[in-house]
């Protein structure tokens, strides 16, 4: 079945910068769009950032451009996100997510942003 694991959260001082990523596995990775989304506490969730399964395109939401990277590797089924300059209003689970005809959801990493 569809499995997508988050790794990578964690605590980090403002200003810093972490590491997020996504191994996914039971379908052609490489044919999905693979997507970082994120859910502040209290908050609806939101889109971070997407990559296209060619990775010829990438789209970032506008909070977090210019600070965030979103890439992939096709050979190993793995997406990844890398976050600099971190706020404390970045902190949220992190949800990496594949989508085609349908989106499948991973269960999240928590990253709290903190001093």
């Amino acid at each position: 079945q569809v499995q997508l694991v988050e790794s990578g959260g964690g605590l980090v001082q403002p200003g810093g910068s972490l590491g997020l990523s996504c191994a996914a596995s039971g379908f052609v990775f490489s044919d999905y769009v693979m997507s970082w989304y994120r859910q502040p506490p209290g908050k609806e969730r939101e889109f971070v950032a997407s990559i296209s399964n060619t990775m010829t395109t990438t789209n970032y939401a506008d909070s977090v451009k210019g600070r965030f990277a979103i890439s992939r590797d096709n050979a190993k089924n793995l997406v990844f996100l890398q976050m600099n300059s971190l706020q404390p209003e970045d902190t949220a689970v992190y949800l990496c997510t594949a989508s085609r005809l349908k989106r499948y959801w991973g269960q999240g990493t928590q990253v709290t942003v903190s001093s």
